[in-house]
């Protein structure tokens, strides 16, 4: 799939979503995949952005991961930032960072939830659980700044 096929799916497959501020899910994609490219990431990072939280909001199926024709270190990467029910933020990030590629991708990401003019249109219970949510896998991952 090009870059361009992989956006339109990851699109129309998040169609109707909404994030916790109320805003198209497609913003929070669109923009962790410009965060990894401006980080340097490469295309198959880029692919991985557009796709991060497919399989975990059930927008697409492990088995359409699977078959899609994708590189298998995309695939890995989207599986690796695929929170599993009843995981532990351990686990999860000793498995983000076990995975080649996926740290970059994570890092957007958790840059454009804690964005400070997204979180601001949150009620504050909800902005403080967040920021300290953020902040801690930032520091499972090593991530400092």
């Amino acid at each position: 799939m090009t870059l361009a096929q992989v956006e339109a799916t990851a699109r129309a497959a998040h169609t109707g979503q909404r994030d916790k501020a109320g805003r198209p899910y497609a913003e929070h994609l669109r923009a962790v995949a410009e965060g990894v490219r401006a980080r340097g990431g490469d295309e198959e990072q880029i692919a991985a952005a557009w796709l991060h939280d497919a399989v975990e909001d059930d927008a697409l199926s492990a088995q359409w991961l699977s078959e899609a024709a994708l590189s298998s270190r995309t695939k890995d990467i989207v599986l690796a930032l695929t929170k599993r029910a009843g995981e532990p933020p351990e686990a999860y990030a000793a498995r983000i960072l076990a995975t080649p590629g996926a740290l970059l991708v994570k890092e957007s990401d958790l840059a454009h939830n804690a964005d400070p003019a997204r979180l601001a249109v949150l009620d504050e219970a909800t902005r403080k659980r967040l920021t300290e949510k953020y902040a801690r896998m930032r520091a499972l991952l090593g991530l400092v700044g």
